[in-house]
């Protein structure tokens, strides 16, 4: 019962306000001391040392240094600027360039953050001075900002490639897919609502579109970052470069971007760094405490232990998963989606891959599940990012109910992905032939 009462002792600590790195490093050296002896805690530093000593995190500063680059540089006003002058006459048309600009920022940043703060400052009084429905418009910017954790670069899918063994590279191909198909179910909800509802998502007025010249001008705003996503994605797909090395070439093009717009300035070099660091040093704390926490309950039998009740389930191998996805699911709604990775993967995947499941479309599933937790109550990180930055008569309620029909949309992608694997495997198979 030892790693039954692991996760037991955890909840105080949570409620209490502890951080999450915090809360799982102290219950495994409690754990680890009391059951084993002082001697064991080499364990935990020997965990740790495993955990950091990984080439592939260092792509990680590096993608969040290349978000926080773009959006100071206001890389995403020129991308929403184009889309909003192209889209502009289709009814739905702004929100629509809400998703597109979403999860092109994705590709460019891999940060939620980013994709959540950009368009909710910019895309958000857009919609709302256009007479949009206000909970549609919040809809828009909380699917089209989250789209940065699946499609790539994301940095849940390097943490989840460095915590299972899986392919980077794989997980970016299928992530593209994924967040393709994730993309349309939005746009296509935003199409369908427009046509049975006139007044939630009506086209910009004629007076206020974009002749044809100003148009294909403004397309000369997307050249270099799409530049910079074809070089940084095609170097990883074509084998090329690795995560690392790929990351390193998107931190720099960054920079080039902003230097050759005029842009770029010291503060925005140094604010940059200053919160990459902050971020990073987070993300590093939390693999420390989920290494340590991972080692004692493996030490516990506690892998073991879920192994065999999952092994003993009703319904076989289809109940497992869907027992599994919803597991990852509810702790999504309370923790970190960096947490859930280094705390339940290690625990589930190994489990559903014994029962014959595709490791890599594992992954893809359980990082389009991971994606709902940004935008699930009542803890969703983009919730609260979208808040900090709506006008001041939305409030937290309002916003929570417009995460409903998203979570919707997304139960809708996994359903898609679990009946038609192939749906987000063609792409890593083509590439990569896995």
């Amino acid at each position: 019962m030892s790693p039954l009462y692991m996760f037991l002792a955890l909840f105080p600590l949570l409620a209490l306000g502890v951080p999450i790195a915090f809360s799982l490093a102290a219950v495994a050296v409690v754990f680890s001391f009391f059951l084993w002896g002082p001697g064991a805690l080499n364990i935990l530093v020997s965990a740790t040392w495993g955990t950091m000593n990984n080439f592939v995190i260092i792509a990680i500063p590096l993608f969040i240094f290349m978000a926080y680059i773009l959006q100071k540089t206001n890389v995403v006003v020129d991308l929403y600027d184009t889309f909003h002058k192209w889209s502009g006459a289709l009814r739905g048309g702004l929100a629509i360039a809400t998703i597109l600009v979403g999860a092109i920022l994705g590709a460019v940043s891999g940060v939620v953050a980013a994709g959540v703060i950009g368009l909710g400052l910019i895309g958000l009084p857009q919609m709302l001075r256009h007479g949009y429905h206000r909970r549609g418009a919040l809809t828009s910017v909380l699917g089209g900002g989250t789209l940065g954790q699946l499609i790539p670069p994301s940095t849940n899918m390097i943490l989840y490639g460095v915590v299972t063994g899986v392919s980077i590279g794989g997980l970016f191909a299928g992530g593209i897919s994924a967040g393709v198909l994730l993309a349309s179910l939005y746009i296509i909800y935003v199409l369908i609502r427009g046509l049975i509802d006139p007044n939630f998502a009506p086209p910009l007025p004629p007076d206020e579109r974009a002749n044809w010249m100003e148009k294909f001008v403004s397309l000369k705003s997307i050249i270099l970052p799409a530049l910079l996503i074809i070089i940084v994605l095609g170097s990883i797909l074509l084998g090329i470069a690795s995560p690392t090395e790929a990351a390193a070439f998107g931190a720099a093009g960054a920079l080039m971007v902003g230097l050759i717009k005029r842009r770029l300035t010291w503060n925005i070099v140094y604010s940059s760094s200053y919160e990459t660091l902050s971020v990073t040093a987070m993300v590093g704390w939390m693999m420390i405490g989920a290494g340590a926490f991972g080692s004692v309950f493996s030490g516990l039998g506690g892998n073991a232990l879920v192994a065999d009740f999952a092994m003993n389930m009703p319904g076989g191998p289809n109940m497992v998963f869907l027992v599994a996805a919803a597991f990852v699911f509810l702790m999504g709604m309370f923790l970190e989606p960096g947490a859930v990775i280094f705390l339940a993967v290690p625990i589930i995947a190994p489990i559903l891959v014994s029962l014959g499941f595709d490791p890599l479309w594992i992954g893809l599933v359980i990082n389009v599940i991971l994606q709902s937790a940004y935008i699930s109550p009542p803890f969703g990180f983009s919730l609260f990012y979208l808040k900090g930055c709506a006008p001041p008569n939305i409030d937290i309620i309002e916003i929570y109910k417009a995460s409903a029909p998203l979570l919707c949309l997304q139960a809708v992608c996994v359903a898609i992905i679990f009946i038609y694997p192939d749906s987000v495997l063609w792409l890593p198979k083509y590439i990569f032939n896995l």
